[in-house]
């Protein structure tokens, strides 16, 4: 179980916009905090897009029992990271203290079962209380079986889902980061090839595939994306990388900082929602390499596919241009998606800053203004008050907010893991406005909207009372 030192020291993180202002660093846990999604959920949900390791969630069946990929990410071919595997403790384990011995044989049937080439093991509520050594029963499982066990110390009550992605890149770097070599560069390349890593980048609908083949013509040779369509060899060899680009920062920035610190990894936060922030991300890794030749192949990559992209998206513009948007989402997504729907000459008249940064927020200001409304209440109410009040016609936020915005009548589009269409890269704005089109423009608001035949009133029975 985690020491308050522990927890104190990942909250306390110096990469971190809170503690720039602040000397008690990020916020801490308050009772009732974890609703909504608490450690284990954050460090499950972090590393659970590495596709081809076992995840054994140690803790009773509630915590994770019979699921099936409960996340969307995507994988290019390995699939075991969607069974969920659980030690399922009863009460009878926990009483007469078979919990231990539970978890190493639940590895044991992983390893035979799946032969994968290394076990994650997420710590939970009950097993932290009862005083289980998970780290001890991981690394006997390891000598036993000669197969990689990572303990993933984060039982759900240690804080919030923030809180659970940093233990779950900590785990990373103390564990598996640095333990293996990368695979040799291609001979006789015709391109200058370097290695770069991409942090809290999830693959979400398959996502990233939109911005792969462009890193690829680049010579940008991705060591690991931690953790989207990722494989356990891959996350080993992350110290080797020349550069890292930080995609959400409020996940994973310590992975980021302990990489600079430890081998000297330079790093950078960007985006690739949109046109304008897809570009300067290339060009954010053309300058941190510091290569003149990567500079112009990346200039001349942008101008193609600017161009190319602009092209195909203007018959769409003319339909969306001066469309108003409520945009509730949080952390990264709260200020790259602007980026992407200003490019569309969509207006945004309100932010969700709810998992959101200071910088995150002060990216937000950058693009909107600083009178910009930023929403952290994002109950049903507020949200469908700040609809009419903004008269926006397009609801943008995460798939719980689904179900408020349709029976509020409001077109809605989610833009969280649960999605099904992929929205990164130049291309993936195309999805997006094509997506957004067809919300905003399907006939069924204006059928919904319409009194239903019974309860028209014609003139004329109004005049007769």
């Amino acid at each position: 179980m985690k020491s308050t030192k522990d927890i104190a020291a990942l909250l306390d993180e110096p990469a971190c916009e809170h503690n720039k202002k602040e000397k008690s660093g990020c916020a801490k846990p308050k009772p009732g905090a974890a609703a909504g999604g608490c450690a284990f959920d954050g460090a499950q949900i972090a590393l659970l897009p590495i596709a081809d390791v076992a995840h054994i969630v140690h803790g009773p069946i509630a915590c994770s029992g019979s699921s099936w990929d409960n996340r969307g990410t995507r994988s290019s071919g390995a699939e075991l990271y969607r069974i969920g595997m659980t030690t399922d403790l009863t009460e009878q384990d926990i009483v007469m203290g078979r919990a231990e011995k539970r978890l190493f044989h639940a590895i044991k049937q992983a390893i035979d079962s799946f032969a994968p080439p290394a076990v994650f093991v997420y710590n939970t509520c009950v097993p932290a209380l009862i005083g289980d050594d998970i780290s001890a029963v991981c690394k006997s499982a390891q000598a036993h079986w000669g197969v990689p066990v990572v303990a993933i110390d984060c039982a759900g009550f240690y804080g919030t889902k923030n809180l659970g992605n940093r233990i779950a890149g900590d785990a990373m770097v103390a564990q598996v980061i640095g333990t293996r070599e990368p695979d040799p560069l291609p001979m006789n390349s015709p391109l200058n090839i370097h290695d770069v890593n991409l942090i809290g980048e999830y693959n979400i609908a398959g996502e990233f595939w939109h911005v792969l083949p462009l890193l690829d013509e680049l010579g940008l040779r991705i060591l690991c994306t931690l953790s989207g369509d990722a494989r356990f060899r891959e996350v080993q060899t992350m110290h080797k990388a020349e550069v890292n680009m930080m995609v959400c920062s409020k996940a994973m920035v310590n992975v980021a900082r302990k990489l600079q610190q430890q081998y000297g990894t330079p790093w950078f936060e960007g985006s690739f929602y949109g046109i304008t922030d897809t570009s300067q991300a290339l060009r954010d890794f053309a300058k941190a390499l510091n290569d003149a030749e990567l500079s112009e192949r990346t200039e001349q990559l942008i101008t193609r596919e600017e161009s190319r992209i602009k092209t195909l998206l203007e018959p769409w513009q003319a339909r969306l241009k001066g469309k108003r948007v409520l945009l509730f989402t949080g952390g990264v997504k709260s200020w790259s998606v602007i980026s992407a729907l200003q490019d569309l000459g969509m207006i945004v008249v309100a932010t969700g800053t709810n998992k959101s940064t200071e910088e995150d927020k002060a990216r937000i200001r950058e693009l909107m203004g600083e009178n910009t409304v930023m929403i952290n209440d994002g109950s049903p109410k507020e949200l469908i008050r700040i609809v009419h009040e903004y008269h926006a016609d397009i609801l943008i936020a995460g798939g719980r907010n689904m179900y408020t915005a349709l029976k509020a009548k409001i077109p809605f589009l989610d833009i969280n893991q649960e999605r099904e269409f992929g929205y990164e890269g130049y291309q993936g704005m195309l999805e997006l406005v094509r997506q957004l089109a067809l919300t905003i423009e399907s006939p069924v608001w204006q059928a919904v909207r319409t009194p239903a035949p019974w309860r028209r009133v014609t003139s004329q029975e109004r005049s007769n009372g």
